[in-house]
């Protein structure tokens, strides 16, 4: 079993920065991209940013700019750093952990979420 763990969130004014942090758990094989979603009231899930395992980045056109992911494959975590940030980045924010399986195949992990809450 894995285990995927955010932390980070919290409340910023309009214009601070936020470092979210990720770790995955368990009975990992290999870790082949880490994402990050967010989803905010009454609104659709909506993909953040993601990483790969050899370092391959993509944001949303919304973040583009002022969020960067990174991560530290040896110890199966990934950071998104929020900076400029606005109202509109208020959501909760997901980990998403796309493992391969040591005899074949892939399984994705999702973390509980931590709240991100910009407001003056």
């Amino acid at each position: 079993q894995v285990q995927v763990v955010e932390s980070g969130g919290g409340v910023v004014q309009p214009g601070g920065s936020l470092r979210l942090s990720c770790v995955a758990s368990g009975s990992i094989f290999s870790i082949y991209r880490m994402d990050w979603y967010r989803q905010a009231p009454g609104e659709q899930r909506e993909l953040v940013a993601t990483i790969t395992s050899t370092g391959s980045t993509n944001y949303a056109d919304s973040v583009e700019g002022r969020f960067t992911i990174s991560r530290d494959s040896a110890k199966n975590s990934v950071h998104l750093q929020m900076n400029s940030l606005k109202p509109e980045d208020t959501a909760v924010y997901y980990c998403t952990v796309h493992t391969v399986r040591q005899f074949g195949g892939t399984e994705d992990y999702w973390g509980q979420g931590t709240q991100v809450t910009v407001s003056s």
